[in-house]
């Protein structure tokens, strides 16, 4: 599992906007033993608050979008899953795909958002 090393997320209060939201935490799941050329699944995590502009806060004022937008995964450079991700997916998104690889690597997910979110995590990929 690879961590992005930010703090763990507080559980903000109910309206807290985005913006004072901790930075964003995000997780990379492989399984303890992958193998060359067989099928192994990749679990992504990342916490976020996919605010879709809809919702008002307690001063009844609307809280602005704020949603990732992409997830893209590159082993070795090469794109080997991407995502587009639309206002109606649930706060701190969980994605998991099939992969398989022939040899060492490194697989880099990146997620990007409104508001100018970007985040990246690496991860090195030893099958045996």
């Amino acid at each position: 599992m690879a961590d992005s090393g930010a703090p763990s997320a507080t559980p903000m209060p109910a309206g807290t906007p985005p913006a004072a939201a901790a930075p964003a935490r995000a997780l990379v799941t492989l399984p303890p033993r992958v193998r060359r050329g067989e099928p192994f699944e990749v679990r992504l995590l990342v916490a976020h608050p996919m605010e879709t502009g809809h919702r008002a806060d307690a001063q009844g004022q609307r809280v602005p979008r704020d949603i990732l937008r992409r997830i893209e995964c590159r082993f070795e450079g090469e794109q080997v899953f991407a995502a587009d991700l639309h206002p109606a997916i649930a706060a701190n998104p969980y994605v998991a795909f099939p992969l398989v690889v022939q040899g060492d690597g490194t697989l880099v997910v990146s997620w990007t958002g409104d508001r100018g979110f970007a985040h990246s995590v690496s991860v090195a990929v030893k099958p045996q």
